[in-house]
């Protein structure tokens, strides 16, 4: 028996559906990682990071609540200078290790996996950082960079900037003031 038009038109339908939905499929990373990774969050507070009076990035931080100190969040690093990943890794770990809120072998650990993510930026490059409760996600110029999914690990990662024992206190100053409005 052969199916009548109307019943073979909607056959025809659902598989044009699923063709289309296999098609776009591989598209869908590059979809999701053009995003804008901060939908959904507060542009928060924003200032200047600078080394012996050279600007060295401008860091703007996004809150996904009330609080900019708890996750999630998003803190934005765009850069002014050529600086290597590995020296961004391991100033990353120098921080951390001044607030002492690692020990060495986590230091370590942390540190290979930043020199896996963090690439080297040129002036205008950003790596947007973002911390959730499970780990902390990196993008570099609004593609996917890498995680580490260890929850202690974006704790002592963002507390670089938001910790009030952080060494650069009036970038962290400027990142916590309440938005106008």
């Amino acid at each position: 028996m052969f199916p009548t038009q109307p019943e073979f038109s909607l056959q025809q339908a659902r598989r044009r559906q699923c063709l289309m939905a296999l098609l776009t499929l591989p598209w869908l990373p590059v979809a999701l990682a053009n995003a804008d990774q901060t939908a959904g969050f507060k542009r928060w507070g924003s200032g200047e990071f600078r080394r012996f009076g050279f600007l060295v990035y401008e860091a703007t931080l996004w809150v996904g609540g009330e609080d900019p100190m708890r996750p999630p969040l998003a803190l934005k690093l765009t850069y002014k200078r050529n600086i290597s990943g590995k020296d961004i890794a391991d100033a990353s770990v120098k921080e951390i290790r001044n607030l002492g809120i690692a020990d060495s072998v986590q230091l370590k650990r942390w540190g290979e996996q930043m020199e896996k993510i963090f690439p080297d930026v040129k002036p205008g490059d950003h790596i947007l950082g973002v911390h959730l409760p499970e780990g902390a996600r990196f993008f570099y110029n609004d593609q996917p960079a890498g995680d580490v999914s260890d929850p202690a690990f974006a704790r002592a990662f963002f507390a670089i900037w938001l910790d009030s024992k952080t060494s650069a206190p009036d970038l962290r100053t400027a990142l916590l003031k309440r938005p106008a409005g």
